[in-house]
This record gives C-alpha cells, sequence and structure tokens, in this order.
C-alpha cells in the first residue's frame, strides 16, 4: 500500500486505528471481520494480533521517530524565524533579499549548526516561509513611458507587409 509521494503520515491515526484493531480483537471479532471494520489488510490485523498478545498495548502504541534527530532544538527554530523576519540588512547583508545560501550562514553564525543549502529550504518550508522571487522591475520604471512606446512610438518604426503582399519565401508554394 505506501503512501502517495510527498503525502505524511498521520502517525496519531495510524495508532487509534492499531488500537482499535486490538479492542475488536479483545471483543472476540475475527481477524477478517476487524480487517474490514479499520480498512486494513487481513495480514496487518494478524502482525497487530501477534503484538498484542506478547507486549499488549504497549506493542500497539506509536513507535518514536526513526531517523536522523535534528541538529536544531525546537527551541532554536523561533530564534532563527525572528531573524529571518527582522530581514537580511539587519543581518549585514547589502540587499533585502534572502537566499539559501545566506539563511545557510545565518543558522550557522546563530547556532554552530552547518546544513547543505538544499536542507535549508525544508526548514524554511518548516517555518511556514515560501520561496519568492522579486518582481525584476526597475524602481525608475516609467508606465506611461512603457504605454506611449508600445502603442505609439513602435508600430510606427515597425516593419509592414508591403500593399500587394510580399511574395511567399516558402519552397513549397507553387507560383
Amino acid at each position: 500500500m505506501g503512501n502517495a509521494a510527498g503525502v505524511r503520515r498521520d502517525f496519531e491515526a495510524l495508532e487509534r486505528r492499531r488500537l482499535e484493531a486490538a479492542r475488536l480483537l479483545r471483543q472476540g471479532l475475527g481477524q477478517s471481520a476487524v480487517a474490514r471494520a479499520v480498512g486494513v489488510h487481513r495480514q496487518s490485523v494478524s502482525r497487530w494480533a501477534r503484538e498484542l498478545g506478547e507486549a499488549g498495548l504497549r506493542g500497539l502504541r506509536k513507535a518514536a521517530r526513526t531517523g536522523r534527530p535534528a541538529k536544531l532544538s525546537p527551541g532554536q527554530l523561533p530564534a532563527l524565524e525572528r531573524a529571518l523576519k527582522r530581514g537580511p540588512e539587519a543581518c549585514g547583508y547589502v540587499s533585502g533579499l534572502w537566499t539559501a545560501g545566506r539563511v545557510r550562514g545565518l543558522i550557522e553564525d546563530r547556532t554552530g549548526v552547518r546544513y547543505h543549502e538544499d536542507h535549508v529550504w525544508r526548514i524554511l518550508r518548516k517555518l511556514g516561509w515560501t520561496c519568492q522571487r522579486p518582481v525584476g522591475r526597475a524602481l525608475e520604471r516609467d508606465e506611461k513611458a512603457i504605454w506611449h512606446w508600445k502603442k505609439v512610438a513602435w508600430p510606427r518604426i515597425k516593419k509592414k507587409r508591403s500593399a500587394r503582399g510580399a511574395p511567399s519565401c516558402s519552397s513549397t508554394r507553387a507560383d
């Protein structure tokens, strides 16, 4: 079965389902009936029944999270977000644009923890930040002048077809 790519598992819901299955098994329902009731394969219920017999309800509780522990503690994340909200200029950068490299440097300066730039994006998403691209427009941009150029100047200087129509340069057209 598994999960679709990018879908996070709800560990609490999975635990509730296992505990519901345990309750039904203790009431005397068969494994197939329990599997239908909680919406899983019978093999899963069989595995849960074996674990229930060996370790009791404690064996069906959710396991501790696996994988490498986070380098940043949960207490360091709010401090990082406060520094990000102050802006890059407040942290000594010339422009007002956060990049992955700058955030990586900020994390290293503040906490001593080094991350790869790709992982910095995971931390930013965890904080609720998204990738924003600045609009590439000059502050001196003159919208009226641009409109005048598009509507007046450009049509005046643009090449025009001759009145009788230019001959085709296509080699497939018969003359």
